[in-house]
């Protein structure tokens, strides 16, 4: 079969300047003799511009319409918009973030027209490790502490606390609910800034790891309603960063457990755009980042690695590169079957498949049967 021309459009969600390919991508496609199609201006807040990728064989396009229209797979970042809705069409594939348990509308479009749509966060490796995941969680885990901090300022309506303290002055607290990538991240950014670090996993060697790697900087608490419940309780800032491959969050801080946090501590809740884990999270933008709930600051950004594209865009494209290259060269049926490492990752990652769930945590997530996909 030929290969499928690859459209890159301009991401459209607010304030997202990620853009799902760089010049090296292209070039990599190129060699494949794969068509690129790229909407002009769509990696200008990655820095990286319209010369940039025609340098390397990309075709710029004036319009979005015109690159959804003539592509036959669509990578993007961020979930289709409203506003891309009408863009969806049978014989179309979508690889991008979906977290389609969080958008129940967006699933509803994407099943509406057809379209075989293939999810980032659900290509998963036979260790359960989701590696097109893994990047953004260690951007979210990393910038989840520095805006932390920035909102414990007094001026943010925070406590007016220095999360590394000074001599004679304790640090702030902060309590990190889940130790997988975001976690761990958070936790060790956490520990470098000298904040006092609790971080709580129900996976005991997840835990057993983080000591042996930090040598008792990070203390490490097995999960459960009562050790939450405690250390929310003492909290200045709290990481919310529990994560289900392709489902909805569970909901690991209860309404009555955020009452009993202290007025002007700081909730981050990096789990929002898979519903979030935190029952009082609602999810906000870049632009309106924060609101106050029974006292308590809570920041719930859904596409929190867009505010640094500089940096996102580039690990998130290292690591899509090898799965476009699959899917557009050899369709993603013959991508899903080949004799090839990546071929089961990327079935796993096949959400959406002739108008209907094909992906069984997902199907789960809206209560409904899943159906077998073509390819298997």
């Amino acid at each position: 079969m030929s290969s499928l021309t690859v459209g890159v459009p301009r991401e459209i969600k607010s304030d997202e300047g990620r853009v799902a390919i760089t010049p090296d991508g292209v070039r990599e496609l190129a060699a494949h003799n794969v068509e690129v199609l790229i909407e002009a201006g769509a990696g200008v807040t990655s820095n990286i511009t319209d010369e940039d990728y025609a340098g390397v064989g990309a075709t710029i396009i004036d319009s979005a319409d015109e690159v959804w229209e003539r592509a036959g797979l669509i990578c993007k970042v961020k979930e289709p918009q409203a506003e891309e809705f009408c863009y969806l069409r049978d014989d179309l594939v979508l690889f991008t973030y979906l977290h389609l348990a969080a958008y129940p509308e967006v699933a509803k479009a994407i099943i509406d027209a057809k379209t075989c749509a293939i999810a980032y966060e659900t290509v998963q490796r036979k260790d359960g490790s989701l590696p097109l995941l893994a990047p953004m969680s260690e951007v979210a885990g990393r910038m989840s502490i520095q805006i932390g901090a920035r909102f414990l300022e007094a001026h943010n309506g925070g406590l007016g606390i220095l999360l590394g303290g000074v001599p004679g002055v304790r640090p702030g607290r902060v309590v990190v609910i889940g130790a997988g990538n975001v976690g761990w991240n958070a936790a060790w950014i956490a520990a470098g800034m000298e904040a006092e670090v609790h971080l709580l996993d129900k996976d005991l060697d997840r835990l057993r790891w983080t000591d042996q790697i930090h040598r008792g900087r990070i203390t490490t608490l097995a999960s459960n309603r009562g050790s939450i419940q405690s250390a929310l309780e003492k909290a200045d800032l709290i990481i919310g960063a529990v994560l289900v491959a392709g489902g909805k969050a569970p909901v690991v801080a209860s309404e009555e457990m955020v009452k009993s946090i202290r007025p002007g501590a700081v909730i981050v809740d990096t789990a929002v755009d898979q519903g979030g884990c935190i029952e009082t999270t609602k999810e906000t933008t870049h632009m309106d980042p924060i609101y106050e709930c029974h006292g308590v600051v809570h920041y719930a950004v859904g596409n929190m690695p867009g505010a640094v594209p500089a940096t996102s865009t580039w690990a998130l494209t290292n690591a899509t590169m090898p799965y476009l290259v699959e899917l557009a060269v050899n369709g993603y049926r013959d991508a899903a079957t080949k004799n090839t490492p990546i071929a089961e990752e990327i079935a796993n990652g096949i959400n959406i498949e002739n108008g209907s769930f094909v992906n069984p945590a997902v199907a789960e997530a809206f209560e409904v049967e899943c159906a077998t996909g073509s390819w298997v």
